[in-house]
């Protein structure tokens, strides 16, 4: 009876982890299509990125459902309460990061043919190679229980906000050589942000695999980098 009951809850997990891989694999592509849409001003590319969103959040209630079954069955306990509360965790930070790719191919339907700097265009194609390489790093690790690529992964995120740093200074510069660029360097600066925003996502589901297989949280303070605002700019300015 026992044996039965472990391989029963072995079998739930697996059944998270498939559905946590699935919406991972989602969520990349999301982020791949809509900065594609942005780049290339493809509006039907944008729609389907957008559509795409209803999958995602089909898949995180049916983690939550998954979950809260397996807890009322097992009431596990120690690493295997962390195994599922981690679950959650993780599905919550992809429905974000899925939603945040959606508002990214929504400026994208919303920008047209409206004119495009390229230089700049290009730093937002490197900032979303950054976060993708991050999400896919730090959805291995979650697979592998591997806590250096998770905290390696976590380290990383000073990097995307250093690009998203110096890619809104540029808009800024963009926008006061010439009031044409305005339109289109606005709707770019909440892409960037929300590229940043994906980081922060893949830099939490970071700690909560240290969480899962440490069993104690990631206490450390976060490093940061991410100076884009205006008081920002500012400071720096002034010194």
């Amino acid at each position: 009876m026992t044996e039965h009951t472990t391989k029963a809850f072995d079998t739930e997990l697996q059944t998270l982890a498939r559905q946590l891989a699935e919406m991972g694999g989602l969520a990349e592509k999301q982020i791949g299509d809509a900065v594609e849409a942005l780049v290339r001003r493809d509006v039907r590319l944008a729609q389907r990125v957008v559509a795409l969103d209803t999958a995602i959040d089909n898949l995180q209630r049916e983690v939550e459902e998954q979950a809260v079954l397996t807890l009322a069955r097992r009431q596990p306990m120690a690493v295997d309460l962390r195994e599922i509360v981690g679950a959650l965790r993780i599905c919550n930070n992809l429905e974000r990061i899925g939603d945040y790719a959606k508002n990214i191919a929504k400026r994208a339907m919303a920008l047209g043919a409206e004119y495009q700097p390229g230089k700049v265009v290009r730093g937002v194609e490197h900032m979303a190679d950054l976060v993708l390489t991050q999400l896919r790093r730090v959805l291995d690790s979650y697979v592998r229980h591997d806590v250096a690529e998770a905290i390696a992964v976590w380290k990383g995120d000073e990097e995307v906000d250093a690009v998203n740093t110096s890619l809104f200074r540029e808009l800024l510069t963009y926008m006061m050589e010439d009031p044409r660029n305005i339109t289109f360097c606005t709707q770019l600066l909440f892409c960037t942000k929300n590229l940043e925003r994906m980081g922060d996502h893949a830099t939490n589901i970071a700690e909560t695999v240290y969480y899962i297989v440490e069993g104690r949280p990631l206490t450390d303070e976060r490093p940061k980098g991410d100076l884009s605002s205006l008081a920002a700019v500012a400071s720096g300015a002034k010194g």
